[in-house]
């Protein structure tokens, strides 16, 4: 039977004091069906400047051959670890952290200062961890950071947070990852979004640094769903995790923009209203959905002066 131990919350960002020496970090990667996808994810950690201290992959239920590709690597690198959990008819987001909690149990009780949630259809340059574990030895209250992903679907940063890091990768501090929790087993999805605004909601800062990248070699939402299908998941997402009414109405007006364009913005917000009218349950707390809206209010604010402050500087002669 497999573990799925979760860490007990415990430091606080204030807590904490600046590190001597270099970080060292561990990597989980919950893999199903990753076959078309994670030699490259595998190539791109073995060429790393700093390399993990262990990286397990855990092969969640696989049948197409992601766990030869992965026993192959792993038999020339001792520091790669195969863990297969049981086959299962479901697909859904809680079963990706049940395989990322099977990979935490056999890392929890080893050193490390950092560990990253890294996907399997990904692939980065050499110094990738060893950037963003600079980022994190410099600021001690710095607790999850990670880059911009780059593939068919990216996030336009003149829009979205730098405070919100992709569940591409997300890599914690030892510390925030423990107070935060680990990640929330909801069957719906958003769990990296979760992890992510309570560690905020804790008091850490969270950060993506868009000097370096990733890419994405699946399209967004593509494993279970076709575009439009997406998007309407996303809304229902929103709702789901707390998103403001009014936040809604400005990303359903900028996604409009996107592609596909117009019908993508609509298909979001009718994913939204269609939860709203069914009153789904929230999977969160209403501490988490009290402190997210404020966050949005706050962006809110800060985009609608400079959006007027722009349009007034392109109506000058």
């Amino acid at each position: 039977m497999t573990t799925t131990a979760r860490p007990t919350p415990t430091t606080s960002p204030q807590a904490t004091v600046p590190h001597a020496g270099p970080l060292t970090y561990v990597l989980i990667t919950p893999a199903r069906n990753e076959a078309r996808f994670i030699e490259r994810t595998i190539t791109s950690v073995i060429a790393q400047t700093v390399r993990p201290r262990v990286w397990v992959v855990v092969s969640d239920g696989s049948t197409d051959g992601t766990d030869d590709l992965v026993r192959r690597y792993a038999a020339q690198h001792p520091w790669i670890e195969l863990v297969r959990t049981p086959e299962r008819a479901e697909r859904h987001f809680a079963g990706k952290v049940h395989a990322f909690n099977a990979g935490y149990a056999r890392v929890r009780d080893l050193a490390w200062d950092a560990i990253a949630s890294l996907d399997a259809d990904i692939s980065f340059e050499p110094d990738h961890f060893a950037f963003l574990l600079d980022r994190l030895a410099a600021d001690a209250a710095l607790g999850l950071v990670g880059t911009p992903f780059q593939g068919r679907t990216t996030y336009d940063y003149r829009y979205v947070s730098r405070e919100h890091v992709s569940g591409a990768c997300q890599l914690f501090r030892r510390a925030c990852f423990e107070a935060v929790g680990g990640y929330v087993p909801v069957k719906t999805g958003g769990v990296d979004h979760i992890a992510v605004i309570t560690a905020r909601m804790r008091g850490w800062k969270t950060r993506t640094f868009t000097e370096r990248v990733c890419l994405h070699h699946r399209e967004l939402g593509a494993a279970q769903h076709g575009v439009l299908g997406a998007r309407f998941r996303d809304g229902v997402l929103d709702y789901l995790l707390g998103s403001h009414p009014l936040w809604e109405l400005f990303r359903t007006a900028y996604q409009t923009t996107r592609r596909p364009a117009v019908v993508g913005g609509l298909t979001l917000l009718a994913g939204y209203l269609s939860a709203m009218v069914r009153r789904l349950e929230r999977p969160v707390s209403r501490e988490l959905v009290a402190f997210r809206r404020h966050e949005q209010m706050q962006r809110l604010r800060a985009l609608v002066p400079s959006a007027r402050s722009k349009r007034r500087s392109h109506a000058r002669p």
